[in-house]
């Protein structure tokens, strides 16, 4: 456990309120980072790139900056890492596998750049599955992610590399992406705050190739609300490269805010899929917690036909992949995602625009279900860790589950287009991390974020650290 005088330990807002009055200096912070990094990280394999020379020159030049009082806003100084499939100008950007091992992007995607335009200081890119297209961090350059709570474990995915790195203090805050869940699952699995925003309120251009529609958006992991909050404004707001997000101005970042009284509808499994014993207690128990709060809460079940989900899953992500590796060499990729992109091809254009059609079909029936509720409750995984090395877990509860077993309760969020967090309850009693998650409105992320942070006040969880180092 840190102690308090651990720098690598401080929050980004804790490290704002220090830079500004000289007490820290960016230079001192990224430095204890990049100790704790070299300390730690071999145990987990979380970063995967690190740009030990061009942290140091950024925080240097904050440092000047907050001596002049010039600095760019609250985030200047403020260490970062970047999931290793969002492109930044100058580092290795590899999406997990062999057919972009050499490449560097000459340009950051637009939430960098302007996290970069805020002064954040970038340390590097953390480790995910192949093409961000699995539950697990594992790929073919860089091996497995660990669990910094039990590293024979697996984080999850695809943000695995993401969240191991802000559990342990491998930077205060980082940034992911979520198409089905890969903020908020591995979120769950580390004790961490995960918000996956509505989509085009985080513009986004100069990524990576889209092979998940519009189900993927960008958004913060951090230790507490507030800090992803400062994250999630920062990368806020319109651009005309990006027409889905010129609907949005940028966000406010007020969670201090108590929220109105909500109501929500909670939801503790999805059908016959099963739940771990111990997250449904937890999840369980975080509901009456949250009715403690003032809100109403109700039990149901969720307002989507789960099979067509399903149906959607299993058409978009295999067409995409299909789509990207077109001309490519199917060899070049393991055999699980080499079998996706097969399946992928054998889809035909009705079937994709049928999938098309059942989304904005689904995205009816929720804005519908959002008049009379503000908020969706659910579990955010159906399983606690299982071993590093594999897939998913093939058992839950006693009972045999596939490959989305663990993952039933987020993807409806990508699918709908509806803001998404998970937030920390109860632990397991091995001490495990357990979250819930929240689905709030199109375009209703601050309200979700007050949400999480009335809770977090309530039931703060940002002491807990895991065993490693």
């Amino acid at each position: 456990m840190p102690t308090p005088a651990a720098l690598w330990s401080l929050g980004a807002g804790t490290l704002s309120r220090a830079y500004a009055v000289r007490e820290i200096s960016p230079v001192e912070i990224v430095n204890a980072v990049l100790d704790r990094i070299e300390d730690v990280n071999p145990r987990l394999n979380a970063i995967v790139t690190l740009d030990r020379e061009g942290a140091l020159r950024a925080a240097a030049e904050s440092e000047r900056r907050w001596r002049d009082r010039e600095a760019y806003g609250p985030l200047d100084g403020v260490p970062l890492t970047v999931k290793d499939n969002i492109p930044v100008r100058g580092m290795r950007t590899t999406w997990g596998s062999r057919l972009f091992a050499g490449h560097v992007p000459d340009e950051d995607e637009l939430p960098v750049a302007r996290l970069r335009a805020e002064g954040m200081v970038i340390l590097g890119k953390t480790n995910v599955p192949e093409f961000t297209l699995q539950g697990y961090t594992d790929n073919p350059l860089f091996g497995p992610t660990r669990n910094p709570w039990d590293v024979r474990l697996t984080p999850g995915g695809s943000s695995g590399g993401a969240v191991a790195a802000v559990a342990a203090g491998l930077g205060p805050v980082a940034i992911a992406t979520d198409g089905g869940g890969s903020i908020r699952r591995p979120a769950s699995h580390t004790g961490l705050l995960g918000f996956k925003p509505s989509p085009g309120r985080v513009a986004r251009a100069h990524g990576l190739p889209v092979i998940l529609n519009d189900f993927e958006a960008i958004g913060p992991i951090a230790r507490t609300v507030a800090d992803a909050a400062l994250v999630f404004c920062a990368m806020s707001g319109g651009d005309a490269r990006d027409r889905a997000s010129m609907a949005f101005a940028r966000a406010e970042a007020d969670t201090a805010r108590d929220p109105r009284r909500l109501r929500i509808l909670f939801v503790p499994r999805f059908g016959g899929s099963p739940v771990d014993p111990e997250i449904a207690a937890s999840v369980a128990a975080a509901a009456t917690n949250l009715q403690a709060l003032g809100h109403v809460v109700e039990q149901g079940s969720v307002p989507v036909d789960l099979e067509a989900l399903d149906r959607i899953w299993s058409i978009v992500g295999p067409a995409g992949l299909a789509w990207l590796m077109h001309g490519r060499d199917l060899s070049q990729i393991s055999p699980p995602l080499r079998q996706m992109a097969e399946n992928g091809a054998g889809l035909t254009a009705a079937d994709y625009v049928g999938a098309l059609h059942a989304v904005a079909g689904m995205r009816s029936i929720l804005a519908d279900f959002f008049q009379s509720y503000d908020l969706i409750m659910t579990p955010s995984a159906a399983a606690l860790p299982w071993p590093a090395e594999t897939i998913h877990p093939d058992r839950i509860d006693g009972t045999p589950v596939g490959p989305r077993g663990h993952a039933v309760f987020t993807a409806f969020a990508n699918a709908g287009g509806l803001p998404g967090a998970s937030i920390p309850c109860a632990p397991a009693h091995s001490g495990l991390p357990i979250g819930f998650q929240l689905v709030g409105r199109f375009g209703d992320d601050e309200e979700l974020l007050r949400v999480a942070a009335q809770y977090e006040r309530a039931h703060p969880w940002v002491d807990r650290w895991p065993p490693i180092g």
